[in-house]
């Protein structure tokens, strides 16, 4: 039997150490990430060398095109340092997914380089008209995650060129453009998350080159593997991953806690009381439960990615299911450690109160809200629903 390594296993390796020592780094930042409202540099510098922000992008490009399990643990365990450094990461790699979706001279420029780190809103919320050569785009996209460090954003738009919906319908498109013809509108005042610079992005007639547009309803370019699992759910795998890490890092911070803490009056640890032993297991068996569900539904995607031919709608259902189960059950093992951790979790200074916020603030996307549910509700019970984005 041969027992080498795979290429696999080899990116695996690779990417995962490099996850470990860059988590660390986010974890004695993050106060000061927090308060800046963006990632310290030294944080993006050790995130762009490591080829992190990209490692989904196509490996024609020079990228990992890391298998969906090993980039969303690479995420995961970045979050567990600081949520919102891992989910910039979250963000950032599964926008490098739509290097696959570009003509090549444009997968070149946005993501050829080893250092590159990509933004974007995949929402319509830009138009964008036909000219010679290209298009010119216009359109503000919220919650743009990571835009303050990234070199290009990828926009939604509808394009009014009479295209695949018919004669005069509009089309959708994503067009990519570099972040320093876009103004970046500081709106991201939140409870939660704040590091992660989600600003609103705004941009007025610029002109994007044909080689820098791309389709999601077309499909991807590059037949492999990883662009035959499902983008959408690719995506809300991605904020889960970053949640599931953010809980483990609760968890962690308790633990430190409870070791330490004596309450007033008492002769005993946090640690040492029968209550707090009680949740902590709860909350260890619940994380543990929820990121089995996630990685075995990844697992069962990936395999019929490798099969060929399109995932089916109940593996994609499985993956929405395991995402929004991921984000919301580790809301809630944050917040069973914010209340263990008492008083000293309510102070600005406290990881717990950063936690706990983070937490909550990312329950709030889209992509893992309670609407998620009603969705694959209806998919399991073999309604009519539009099953589009799962």
């Amino acid at each position: 039997m041969n027992n080498s390594p795979t290429h696999a296993d080899l990116t695996r390796t690779g990417l995962l150490e490099k996850a470990d020592r860059i988590r660390l780094l986010a974890q004695s930042t993050a106060p000061d990430n927090e308060r800046a409202g963006r990632l310290a540099a030294e944080l993006v510098e050790a995130l762009r060398e490591s080829g992190l922000m990209r490692c989904a992008a196509p490996a024609e490009l020079g990228a990992a095109q890391a298998p969906p399990a090993v980039s969303l643990e690479c995420a995961e365990t970045i979050a567990r340092g600081d949520a919102a450094a891992g989910w910039c990461v979250a963000i950032a790699l599964v926008t490098s997914l739509l290097g696959a979706y570009l003509p090549p001279k444009g997968a070149a420029e946005i993501l050829g380089d080893h250092s590159s780190v990509p933004a974007g809103v995949w929402a319509p919320r830009g138009t964008a008209r036909r000219v010679d050569g290209g298009v010119v785009v216009s359109g503000r996209w919220s919650f743009c995650s990571g835009i303050t460090h990234a070199d290009h954003f990828f926009g939604g738009c509808l394009l009014n060129d009479g295209g695949s919906g018919g004669p005069g319908a509009p089309t959708m498109r994503i067009v990519g453009i570099p972040t320093d013809q876009v103004r970046i509108l500081e709106t991201w005042h939140t409870s939660g998350l704040r590091a992660t610079g989600s600003h609103d992005v705004v941009a007025e007639d610029v002109f994007v080159p044909e080689h820098r547009i791309l389709s999601m309803v077309d499909g991807p370019l590059i037949d492999a593997p990883l662009y035959r699992f499902p983008v959408f759910g690719h995506f809300a795998l991605g904020v889960a991953a970053a949640t599931l890490g953010n809980a483990r890092g609760a968890i962690d911070d308790l633990c430190e806690l409870a070791g330490r803490k004596v309450g007033f009056g008492a002769d005993r640890t946090l640690a040492e009381k029968s209550a707090t032993q009680t949740v902590v297991a709860q909350a260890e068996a619940a994380l543990r439960a929820a990121r089995a569900f996630f990685y075995s539904a990844v697992d069962d995607a990936w395999r019929a990615a490798n099969a060929g031919g399109e995932v089916s709608l109940d593996l994609r259902t499985g993956l929405r299911l395991a995402a929004t189960h991921a984000a919301r059950t580790s809301a809630d093992v944050v917040r069973s450690m914010f209340d263990l951790g008492g008083g000293s979790a309510i102070y600005d200074d406290s990881p717990l109160q950063r936690r706990f916020r983070d937490a909550t603030t990312a329950t709030a996307h889209i992509q893992v809200s309670p609407a998620t549910w009603e969705t694959a509700g209806r998919a399991l019970l073999g309604l009519p629903t539009d099953v589009s984005r799962l």
